[in-house]
């Protein structure tokens, strides 16, 4: 039999275990409601048109994207007006939160091309944009619409949308629109169309020749390849930087075999620019790289290296990690 004072103490042992868990599931759901909160702020900035940048800045360092997003796409129901949806667009294109991809439907078929613009952008780094739905946009009466559309198309890269790109580049008067058809053809890597490809580049346009170039490094075609060794294997620096951008937005895989040996370009901008290429292009190691060089740098090449990580958007604590790992001691901040 137990006396009182013993249960009594057993009790007091039994919740003095318990607690600690209990106490720090409260203080997890006190964070995450705090973080909502100010998730919520931020959205209700986004949609007043005050500091939006920052507004959504602050959403991506909190990780609430998709929270942000749900909010945001019931303002949607409100029928904000023009200014305001193009606001939410802009924060759907930067957040990159899947559960928008629905609203972001609707707002293409928007009268205001601002809005237009920004959702196709959105959709662009969702990279599933709808043939269906965004084709017709290819012919829509504003450039900067038909320019997004066709990279919406390209990001999603299938080889089925290739076809419709290259009609619509075809009846395309203006260079720009018709360079990002170009380059998306290129990045839905469907080889038949190569020969149409290498038919722009006798253009009179130089903008059109060098978005048919692009598109053909991207698919790693041999006929691209040989215009980008021309310009890589120059003793120009200008001119191998002009090469590098025929790879912006390739495959590491396909870029690989050109780009490695410019890591060791004379020029440090030419190596740096060649490293994040490949890093965007999926070669992870490129970061490392990136860092590491750097880091082991003098000041005045560091500068070389460290505007491609601004482009990169990189965290203080991921160049920890990478420096430490490579037995580096991170600069005092």
């Amino acid at each position: 039999m137990v006396r009182p004072a013993a249960l009594t103490a057993l009790l007091c042992a039994f919740a003095l275990v318990r607690s600690p868990p209990a106490q720090a599931g409260r203080a997890s759901e006190a964070r995450a409601e705090s973080r909502r909160q100010e998730t919520e702020r931020a959205v209700d900035q986004i949609i007043s048109g005050q500091g939006v940048q920052g507004a959504i800045s602050r959403i991506l360092y909190l990780g609430n994207q998709a929270y942000a997003t749900a909010v945001l796409t019931r303002a949607l129901e409100r029928a904000p007006d023009a200014h305001t949806k193009q606001n939410i667009a802009l924060a759907f294109s930067l957040l990159g939160a899947k559960n928008g991809e629905q609203a972001l439907y609707g707002l293409v078929k928007d009268d205001d091309p601002g809005v237009r613009m920004n959702a196709l952008q959105a959709l662009t780094k969702l990279r599933s944009a709808d043939p269906r739905k965004i084709g017709p946009l290819l012919r829509d009466k504003n450039l900067g619409v038909r320019r997004e559309a066709a990279r919406a198309l390209g990001a999603a890269h299938r080889a089925s949308d290739s076809r419709l790109l290259m009609d619509a580049a075809r009846v395309e008067d203006e260079p720009e629109a018709r360079a990002a058809m170009l380059i998306a053809t290129g990045d839905t890597g469907d080889k038949k169309q190569v020969r149409a490809l290498e038919g722009y580049l006798k253009s009179t346009s130089e903008s059109t020749r060098f978005a048919a170039t692009q598109a053909l490094c991207r698919m790693g075609a041999p006929s691209g390849y040989q215009l980008a060794h021309k310009l890589l294997s120059s003793s120009d620096r200008w001119e191998r930087r002009h090469g590098l951008a025929l790879f912006e937005g390739a495959r590491a895989k396909d870029a690989d075999k050109m780009l490695r040996p410019m890591l060791r370009d004379p020029d440090p901008v030419v190596g740096a620019i060649a490293a994040r290429i490949l890093y965007q292009g999926g070669d992870e190691k490129m970061l490392d790289w990136l860092v590491v060089t750097s880091a082991k740098s003098s000041n005045d090449v560091r500068l070389a290296y460290e505007n491609e990580l601004e482009q990169l958007h990189l965290a203080d604590d991921r160049r920890k990690q990478i420096l430490a790992r490579a037995g580096i001691k991170a600069p005092a901040q």
